[in-house]
């Protein structure tokens, strides 16, 4: 019979943190099952962890590490801004999900920029002049700021949050939000014809998109930092990385799951998805294993329809996986009757910060990310 061991077991034997042993199971080095007496915590098998401690322990070249560090591997940059520790999000030793119960997106830049001379805004007050809002209208936006920019080298990092600042403002009104000078949440939910409790969903949304460690849109804006690109620049890297079905547009694969599912029934949505070898979007992630804490704050504020409720059901009885936080967002959707792609504008917007974030500190370090590329190819 399997031998299956609980978290604690297997980071004792790994020797490793949560964000690693996560890693392995992401990759499938791991198997992980949901816990019968408690299927709200997961179990990892023990003969997995005993064949890749086993291998560890044989000892691995800097080459090896250095490519594992790529996907899901050990932290290969230092950060003061955020990390996902023991299953919670952390923005500068804060914890989100409590911040986001009464922070704004503003105040939570504020944090993570650590910025002390002024209070960030993103007031815009300028009409729009675009009849249409969207993701091809934040691409023109951004890509303008980023013509225009200054290099990110030699300047103040009050400067480049000014920057970054103008940045996300202008992906504000791209994305739909009234012009004005009310927190953006505010003029978003304007934009969007919602209502107060609305508006404070869209708020809280915001402040848990505002950044989450080294995920690759913000990865990429670092390497382009790196390189004193200007902030919009940045941004525009960031945005561009974040259109991938892998990041940031998981959310529209979420909504079609939703709709497979009321069109064919959970069990059935759930068995086509798997037997095209699909994994089903919107459920399960590396790092929160025993379920996402950023989903679970939304879903607190209000109540998922009942066909959402059997899905969401239905993937945790088959598969033993947790709504993420791209559910989360799907659900605000329907039940706020947001534009189809709101979930990519929300991330996009609350991400921005952290992107600006990460790209002021990857300046200040004044360091150049520039790995090496292992050839395997031809030599002559």
């Amino acid at each position: 019979m399997t031998e299956w061991l609980t978290r604690e077991q297997a980071l004792e034997r790994l020797n490793v943190r949560p964000q690693t042993l996560y890693a392995y199971v992401s990759r499938g080095r791991i198997g992980m099952k949901p816990d019968d007496a408690d299927p709200r915590r997961s179990q990892y098998r023990a003969d997995d962890i005993a064949a890749l401690a086993k291998r560890r322990d044989r000892g691995r070249s800097p080459r090896a590490i250095a490519e594992s560090a790529i996907a899901w591997g050990e932290p290969a940059i230092a950060t003061s801004i955020s990390t996902v520790l023991h299953g919670r999000l952390v923005y500068r030793g804060r914890d989100a999900v409590e911040l986001s119960a009464t922070a704004t997106l503003e105040e939570t830049a504020e944090l993570l920029w650590a910025a002390s001379e002024r209070p960030v805004s993103f007031a815009s007050l300028t009409p729009s002049a675009a009849r249409q809002s969207g993701t091809p209208t934040a691409f023109a936006r951004l890509s303008a700021l980023a013509a225009e920019g200054w290099p990110s080298l030699g300047r103040r990092p009050a400067m480049l949050q000014q920057d970054g600042a103008a940045a996300t403002s202008a992906l504000a009104t791209a994305f739909g939000a009234t012009p004005g000078s009310e927190p953006v949440h505010d003029r978003l939910a304007q934009g969007w014809s919602v209502d107060t409790a609305g508006a404070r969903l869209i708020r809280k949304a915001l402040v848990l998109l505002a950044d989450h460690e080294l995920n690759a849109s913000t990865f990429a804006a670092r390497v382009a930092a790196s390189t004193g690109a200007p902030i919009a620049a940045c941004l525009l890297a960031g945005l561009a990385t974040l259109t991938g079905p892998r990041h940031g547009g998981a959310g529209a694969a979420a909504i079609a799951l939703v709709e497979d599912a009321e069109r064919l029934g959970p069990d059935e949505a759930i068995a086509r998805w798997l037997a095209h070898d699909r994994p089903l979007p919107s459920f399960g992630h590396p790092l929160y294993p025993e379920g996402d804490p950023r989903a679970e704050a939304l879903f607190s504020d209000f109540r998922i329809d009942d066909g959402l409720l059997r899905l969401r059901k239905a993937v945790l009885a088959a598969t033993g996986l947790h709504p993420n936080i791209d559910f989360a967002l799907a659900a605000m959707t329907r039940g706020l009757r947001l534009p189809a792609d709101a979930p990519f504008r929300l991330f996009a917007l609350g991400r921005s910060v952290g992107w600006t974030a990460h790209a002021v500190e990857q300046v200040t370090s004044n360091k150049l990310i520039r790995p090496r590329a292992r050839y395997d190819g031809p030599t002559g």
